[in-house]
């Protein structure tokens, strides 16, 4: 056969294109395509190792993230599904490699399971996020393991993820307010939708809530027989000496400090332990080298070298995917933390979406900010323009200018005098545009 007449490969960028237009809404919250599919596929959902399911509105990520590191120094396989990815769609599903360590699935994989879910739902209406779960779930099914780690994309209730019925544990992660269209426009509603992943006699895991929230899931958890460990209640722990000291119903542990950056990392962290503690099989020693070698991007990441690392020589620049009020008074929090330490003019180059509370999200930097400057999300219709950030920004109390793209802020940035601390910040997908320009 000449190569004129090989067939042409498909990337799995090109199928991802495709699958975009299966369903006219971005979000449509609920299960029953999801499910339609995958009884096409099989109801491989129902063939993957014993689950955890995460939701809640800030703190997904890093405590599955932890979860990850300490499943795997327990030498244990993991699939991890989470959303959304920073710079290429392989991210969402991580699978066991040859070694046994959580790798983002690959090309060939990828491309494999896509079109899989593609044929078997042969043109029918479904969303973008309900197909691509459908096709972690594939994978899962497929690829050896011995735990699956599943984030809720959006909610709970109705999340593509939420067709679990049987996890092993839920945990709920600190609850504020966001994608309120969707979700409710108060807390208390919103933590509604996010108590929809408990079953009944599961155990749950709580992070810190407000007193609105933690009401609505506690009594959801009553009438479903959820056993609930609730930080502050069930369980605790502070930093002491440099370490963080966790104490539940069984017992105290001496651990170390979490290796991700932020007083509210403790939380995060404590609830990763009270998660491991109830799914079982794990040591003290995988727990803390867990809580060590945690990796996780864009979640207070110093970025020290790199193609826009080098637009500001001399500056301290970091990145945060934080997109709402809450994550921007943890930012803030932190960065409080090291102006202790090492006092520096702050900047910040921020972007948004058009659908975050871009005003109250730069509220918590008011004294603390020196200068924001800011830049649209390439690549993103739904971004709000620089113009607009700028002008909330000025709103909520700060010095802000808008900037044409990234590298001239850090450019700008980088003529501040003392060399400043910058923090790029306000949106994922923008810190996956910062990370793929860094290389």
């Amino acid at each position: 056969m000449s190569a004129k007449t090989l067939p042409q490969r498909q990337s799995s960028d090109a199928i991802l294109d495709r699958l975009t237009g299966l369903h006219p809404k971005l979000i449509d919250l609920s299960l029953g395509r999801l499910e339609r599919l995958l009884g096409a596929l099989g109801n491989p959902h129902l063939h993957i190792p014993p689950v955890i399911h995460v939701a809640g509105t800030n703190g997904k990520g890093s405590v599955v993230a932890y979860l990850r590191a300490m499943f795997e120094a327990q030498g244990l396989r993991v699939h991890t599904y989470t959303s959304p990815h920073l710079v290429k769609f392989h991210e969402r599903i991580r699978v066991p490699d040859p070694t046994g360590k959580s790798a983002p699935v690959s090309e060939d994989e990828l491309i494999r399971l896509l079109s899989d879910c593609e044929a078997a739902n042969d043109g029918g209406d479904i969303t973008f996020f309900e197909i691509t779960t459908a096709a972690a779930f594939l994978a899962f099914s497929r690829i050896p393991a011995d735990v699956t780690l599943l984030e809720v994309g959006l909610g709970g209730r109705f999340d593509a993820t939420n067709v679990i019925e049987t996890p092993r544990a839920c945990v709920i992660t600190p609850v504020s307010l966001d994608h309120q269209s969707f979700l409710g426009d108060t807390v208390g509603e919103i933590a509604g939708e996010k108590a929809g992943i408990l079953k009944h006699g599961v155990p749950a895991i709580v992070a810190p809530q407000v007193d609105e929230a933690l009401e609505v899931i506690e009594g959801e958890a009553a009438r479903l027989e959820v056993p609930l460990a609730r930080f502050g209640q069930e369980f605790t722990a502070f930093e002491e000496h440099g370490r963080l000291v966790f104490q539940d119903t069984t017992g105290l542990l001496d651990l170390p400090l979490p290796g991700l950056r932020g007083r509210h990392q403790i939380a995060n962290a404590a609830t990763a332990v009270a998660t491991a503690r109830a799914f079982g099989g794990l040591d003290e020693t995988a727990i803390g080298n867990g809580l060590k070698q945690v990796e996780w991007p864009a979640r207070m990441q110093r970025l020290s070298s790199g193609a826009l690392a080098d637009k500001a020589p001399g500056a301290e620049l970091w990145l945060d995917g934080g997109h709402n009020p809450a994550a921007s008074r943890a930012i803030a929090e932190t960065l409080a933390d090291l102006e202790d330490k090492n006092p520096r003019p702050l900047v910040l180059i921020s972007g948004m979406m058009d659908s975050k509370d871009t005003g109250g999200f730069f509220e918590a930097f008011d004294g603390l900010a020196s200068t924001v400057l800011t830049v649209g999300i390439p690549g993103q219709t739904n971004g709000r323009p620089a113009d607009d950030v700028a002008q909330m920004a000025r709103e909520a109390g700060l010095e802000a200018v808008s900037m044409p793209d990234i590298e001239t802020a850090l450019e700008r940035a980088s003529v501040i005098s003392p060399p400043p601390r910058i923090v790029i910040c306000g949106s994922l997908y923008l810190a996956g545009e910062v990370l793929a320009r860094n290389t």
